[in-house]
C-alpha cells in the first residue's frame, strides 16, 4: 500500500468538464479523503488548474489516469506528502527575504 497522503498536481485542461466534475471524478478514487480543485488561468482552449488531493494511501498511477480520462494532462508534481503524518511545508529565514 502506498503511504502518499498528499499530491499537489499541475494540470492542463479542456474547458469541459467543469472544474466541479473534475473534483468529483478524482474524489471517487479510493483512499481519497478531499480534493481541492484551483483554477489558475483560462485561454481560449484550455485551462490550468492546480490539483490537491489528500487522503490515505493515494495511488498516483490511478490519480493521473482519471485525470486524463477527463482530457487533462500532468504538466508537474508539485509536492508529495508521504508518511505516517502530514508535514506542512516550512519558510525559512531567507525564503521571507531575510
Amino acid at each position: 500500500m502506498s503511504s502518499i497522503r498528499r499530491l499537489v498536481l499541475d494540470v492542463l485542461k479542456p474547458h469541459q468538464p467543469s472544474l466541479v466534475d473534475v473534483a468529483a471524478i478524482v474524489g471517487k478514487i479510493d483512499g481519497v479523503r478531499g480534493v481541492n480543485v484551483t483554477l489558475v488561468e483560462v485561454d481560449s482552449h484550455t485551462e490550468s488548474i492546480k490539483v490537491t488531493v489528500e487522503g490515505d494511501g493515494l495511488d498516483f498511477d490511478q490519480i493521473k489516469s482519471a485525470l486524463e480520462a477527463c482530457g487533462a494532462s500532468l504538466h508537474s508534481i508539485d509536492q508529495v506528502v508521504a508518511g505516517r503524518t502530514v508535514i506542512e511545508e516550512v519558510r525559512t529565514h531567507q525564503e521571507n527575504g531575510g
